[in-house]
């Protein structure tokens, strides 16, 4: 059936006619929306929203990743004929997942531009939908907390990082991606006793009582015990999923702006995903993909399956509904 429907399936991020469904569409053509979802800007009755935000005025050290979203779409292709493996549901065949495009900014007006992104996400969230987000630099997960905040109250964030971002800077405008979470500790965004950083492996003496797994930490008690710690840490409190690249080592994944090495291998960082099964997530991002400095593509192909088990931990908790 596969390589029949395959014959003749092109363009499906346009042609599909149903937000559910396997795509069989030849990997290496057509449009590439990620997973091969249908573009739309109508949310009815969709159960998760896929959008891009290539921003990246906010780097510390190597730029780039205003491309992430358009490689991380291109690397999933090779993901839309199966299910995701290893999960129990389907998260595919019995979600409405639709691919919202990218956020609409000027590039030239970075100061206008959180405020563009706390809307483009606050309108996802209007509808009932969940957003997974495709960047773009780290800041990025600011503006977007703020409209999570806003919806849920004080959220728990589960960081994966080889970096804190709990850096001080009390300008609270100031668009930096090494700060931003510093910011949203202090006005009340994130709730720091219930929030856990998962793989850092740079120095900072305050963390603002965030709770931390290093990367040696994962490294000593494996995957399966850092998962038992997260979700006693999360508990059942709404939580936010932000995946920064650089927390796996730049032998998985070159193709950053601030490599660290010493990170998870890409079989740890799975296994722990898939080991939090149950959290009580309402969204999440994938961030600081600069396709540049890899001319392999293994760090968007990464990307691409942080994303889709974003989805995979979300359809869990909507499976009921299908």
């Amino acid at each position: 059936m596969a390589l029949e429907d395959a014959k003749h399936m092109i363009d499906h991020a346009f042609t599909r006619e149903d937000m559910k469904g396997l795509s069989f569409e030849i990997t290496f053509g057509g449009a590439t929306s990620f997973l091969r979802r249908k573009y739309t800007k109508d949310l009815t009755g969709v159960d998760i929203a896929v959008t891009g935000v290539p921003f990246d005025q906010a780097v510390t050290n190597r730029p780039g990743t205003r491309l992430g979203p358009r490689a991380i779409r291109e690397a999933s292709c090779l993901q839309s004929p199966d299910e995701p493996y290893g999960w129990p549901h389907k998260p595919l065949s019995t979600l409405a997942i639709a691919d919202y495009g990218d956020l609409a900014f000027d590039h030239a007006d970075v100061p206008a531009f959180p405020a563009a992104l706390t809307d483009h996400i606050r309108g996802i969230l209007a509808t009932d939908t969940a957003s997974v987000v495709l960047g773009g630099d780290h800041y990025i997960s600011f503006p977007i907390l703020k409209a999570y905040a806003e919806k849920h109250g004080p959220i728990s964030l589960l960081q994966f990082d080889a970096h804190t971002d709990t850096w001080p800077d009390d300008n609270m405008d100031r668009i930096d991606h090494g700060t931003m979470f510093y910011k949203a500790v202090k006005m009340g965004l994130v709730d720091p006793k219930t929030s856990v950083q998962v793989g850092i492996r740079t120095t900072n003496d305050d963390t603002l009582g965030v709770n931390i797994i290093d990367a040696p930490t994962v490294h000593d008690i494996g995957p399966v015990e850092t998962a038992k710690r997260i979700k006693a840490i999360l508990g059942d409190r709404p939580t936010y999923l932000t995946f920064d690249i650089d927390c796996l080592d730049p032998a998985y994944a070159p193709g950053t702006g601030t490599p660290v090495w010493g990170g998870l291998t890409s079989a740890q960082a799975s296994r722990i995903l898939r080991e939090i099964a149950g959290i009580n997530i309402k969204g999440g991002d994938v961030v600081e993909v600069s396709p540049p400095f890899d001319t392999t593509g293994a760090t968007a192909i990464a990307g691409a399956h942080v994303a889709t088990e974003i989805i995979c931990l979300l359809g869990w908790n909507m499976r009921d509904n299908d």
